[in-house]
């Protein structure tokens, strides 16, 4: 698991590898990824807006931006949270996430949201020890 709490919003991460999915021996290896977005904060927010920088284990960089998450712009008020759950394709048996939401605050003030950096693991990949 993990957590970046930022101007109140705390997100957490929790990767899971999809053995069922994944096709080791042509390159294909997926995961999903569940998400809690809790606002700890004293005003409503709105999520608009997400930012991912994708890494796999060659280095290979890929960023999407978009409009909210998984088709929805989640409204948030103080105590709320919102869980949402995606995933991820890469040719690597490994790789890691990390990005941030755009958020809109009551009087429609835009500000970042931290998503901590996650590590994307599967069993088939082959770790050397130095």
């Amino acid at each position: 698991m993990y957590e970046r709490i930022t101007r109140g919003i705390k997100v957490v991460v929790r990767p899971q590898f999809l053995e069922s999915q994944s096709k080791p021996d042509e390159g294909h290896f997926v995961w999903s990824y569940t998400i809690v977005v809790e606002n700890h904060g004293p005003e409503t927010v709105t999520l608009r807006t997400r930012y991912w920088k994708i890494t796999d284990a060659t280095g290979k960089v890929q960023e999407l931006r978009g409009a909210g998450v998984v088709g929805e712009q989640p409204v948030l008020k103080p105590g709320d949270t919102f869980q949402y759950t995606s995933g991820c394709p890469l040719k690597t048996p490994s790789g890691f996430m990390v990005g941030c939401y755009q958020m809109q605050g009551e009087g429609g003030n835009m500000f970042n949201v931290d998503i901590p950096a996650f590590s994307l693991d599967c069993p088939h990949d082959k770790h050397a020890i130095n």
